[in-house]
């Protein structure tokens, strides 16, 4: 087994991605503008955004898998939380009002081995008939880019009129928000304490995978050009950890080379593995 992908393990992780002419993240209560932290005009990704492109490219391939039933997802588009929770208690027998404490955790354990983002993330089943709380074994931070961004509202035009009465040559206005570019990091985090027993090599295998390929099924125009630009996944040979992370991510060093940056060439990227500290593991996987 290749140790990144070894669940018994304690791992961290540094994802690099960005994004050329487009949008990674729109926030709602901004007109949908690039997020961004407005005091060092950063950008910003949340965790949720990340998750939705793990999730479905788990959807994805979920079928090719050799027990596609154990793939399911809990938060999946147009879904219905207290049906799903509902699917519980039918596949235990239990009658569909809320159970007893010991149902709940059974309802609850049948539901961490069948929806691989409950096994992954957690989930709150406090919802309609309940079934407890689970804290997943992984956790992943907000995105934020390594040098501020600058979002801009581009005026677009569409040559065909709404109605009819309209006329042929009126034209309908909108608008884009992008950035020009951005370079972004996030810090992965996997506790193999909150893994239950349940979480599988091919389930690890499937979240890495899916943040490297995840972008190339996630093509959107308002997002621009996306693609992962680097995977670092750090894991500690002792159960409670080798070293501190935030040392370790310290190790990940990151220079622009222009004033303003415009592409991924425009970075220097290093690993300052000099000193690598004993029973800590570095795995690139892009």
């Amino acid at each position: 087994m290749t140790i990144h992908l070894d669940p018994t393990k304690k791992h961290d992780a540094i994802l690099l991605f960005d994004c050329l002419d487009g949008n990674p993240n729109g926030d709602p209560d901004a007109g949908n503008q690039p997020r961004i932290d407005p005091q060092t005009r950063q950008g910003l990704v949340t965790d949720a955004c990340l998750k939705r492109k793990v999730r479905n490219y788990v959807e994805m391939v979920s079928k090719d898998e050799d027990k596609p039933e154990k793939y399911k997802l809990f938060i999946e588009q147009g879904g219905v939380l207290r049906e799903t929770i509902k699917r519980g208690y039918v596949a235990m027998n239990f009658p569909e009002k809320e159970g007893t404490p010991e149902q709940q955790a059974k309802v609850a354990e049948w539901m961490q081995q069948n929806f691989y983002d409950i096994r992954m993330f957690g989930a709150v089943l406090s919802i309609g008939l309940k079934a407890g709380q689970l804290w997943g074994p992984m956790q992943i931070s907000f995105a934020r880019s390594i040098d501020p961004v600058l979002p801009q509202s581009v005026t677009i035009t569409r040559c065909a009129a709404t109605e009819e009465r309209e006329g042929k040559d009126n034209k309908t206005m909108g608008r884009k928000e992008i950035l020009p570019y951005g370079l972004y990091k996030a810090h992965i985090f996997y506790n193999p304490h909150l893994a239950a027993n349940c979480v599988t090599q091919r389930d690890l295998e499937l979240f890495w995978e899916a943040l490297i390929k995840a972008w190339e099924f996630d093509r959107s125009s308002s997002r621009g050009f996306m693609a992962c630009r680097g995977f670092y996944v750090f894991t500690h040979a002792a159960k409670y950890g080798n070293y501190p992370v935030h040392q370790l991510f310290d190790k990940l060093q990151i220079q622009a080379n222009a004033d303003v940056p415009r592409s991924f060439s425009d970075y220097k990227i290093k690993v300052d593995d000099d000193r690598f500290p004993d029973g800590v593991t570095l795995t690139r996987l892009a």
